[in-house]
């Protein structure tokens, strides 16, 4: 397995010709995207460094060499951020402090704080690690335990009907997942997860072979909420230095909004455990068939 290979290919493989400056003369093309010989002109590099780049053999990039292709393959700021980290994996690794593994109680203050804002800590698989009321009546109000949040996007049905753009949700959570592998590579939890999802959800597997990239810090999405109705939030993540591994996620809506009302409306009603007949049934974990290279 080559990470670094599968995402200069699929980035390479969505740039056009014409979208790169680059003159066509009708000839027929096999790839719709630019070739490697065409990359490695924009890059300014040789056809054989570049192939040896694109095959994981060439070491010690240069971060010339790095930022040429990034421009080449006109990647974003997350994107660049991804290819450096596939690039230099041994680096990345030794500089990344021991993954967390529970909310200090800085964060937990914090949670405490927040009683009109749906808020959570996520670890870097999304495992929530602590959430405020709130949170929970947001995004699982039918379950009695936190829950991992890129798990229920793909594998619970009522949170695929929480989103009125699931697919979008879907995407944004592949994207972030991308970039947690190369980012956490030491972290099995996160590759596991992967995998897990690979084997269970087929829609993920598609996701994850289109190699999206963000960390996803801001979004926004229109819920469809069982309780509450109708409401957009704005969805914002928050790193601290001290604990790089976990996210302080928030949701908040425009003030005056009918969104802020729902949420008002949902802040106020008492949280009641689902009967166990309504709560879905876990489905069996199959045996992997994918694997998950960690860069």
């Amino acid at each position: 397995m080559n990470p670094l290979g599968e995402f200069l290919r699929s980035r390479r493989g969505v740039i056009r010709p014409q979208d790169a400056g680059l003159t066509r003369y009708g000839e027929r093309r096999r790839v719709s995207g630019l070739r490697r010989e065409e990359l490695a002109q924009l890059a300014g590099v040789s056809v054989s460094y570049y192939t040896r780049l694109e095959q994981g053999q060439a070491h010690n990039v240069s971060d010339e060499v790095l930022d040429a292709v990034a421009r080449a393959l006109q990647l974003d700021g997350d994107e660049r951020a991804h290819l450096f980290v596939l690039a230099r994996p041994g680096r990345a690794a030794t500089d990344r402090p021991a993954p967390a593994h529970a909310a200090p109680p800085a964060l937990r203050q914090m949670l405490a704080m927040m009683p009109d804002v749906p808020a959570m800590v996520l670890g870097a698989a999304t495992d929530v690690h602590a959430w405020n009321p709130l949170g929970h009546a947001l995004l699982a109000w039918h379950l009695d335990e936190a829950p991992n949040m890129s798990s229920s996007v793909f594998l619970d049905p009522r949170m695929r009907e929480l989103y009125a753009d699931w697919p979008g949700k879907a995407r944004s959570v592949v994207a972030y997942l991308r970039m947690a592998v190369g980012r956490y590579r030491g972290d099995r939890r996160v590759v596991g997860l992967v995998e897990e999802l690979l084997s269970r959800s087929p829609e993920f597997a598609g996701m994850w072979a289109e190699h999206p990239v963000s960390t996803c810090e801001s979004m926004t999405y229109d819920m469809a909420h069982p309780v509450v109705g109708a409401l957009t939030v704005n969805q914002h993540t928050l790193r601290l230095e001290e604990t790089p591994d976990l996210m302080l996620v928030t949701f908040t809506v425009e003030a005056g909004s009918p969104s802020a009302a729902a949420l008002r409306m949902l802040g106020g009603i008492p949280r009641r455990a689902p009967a166990p007949a309504s709560a879905p049934a876990p489905a069996p974990v199959p045996t992997p068939r994918h694997s998950v290279a960690i860069p």
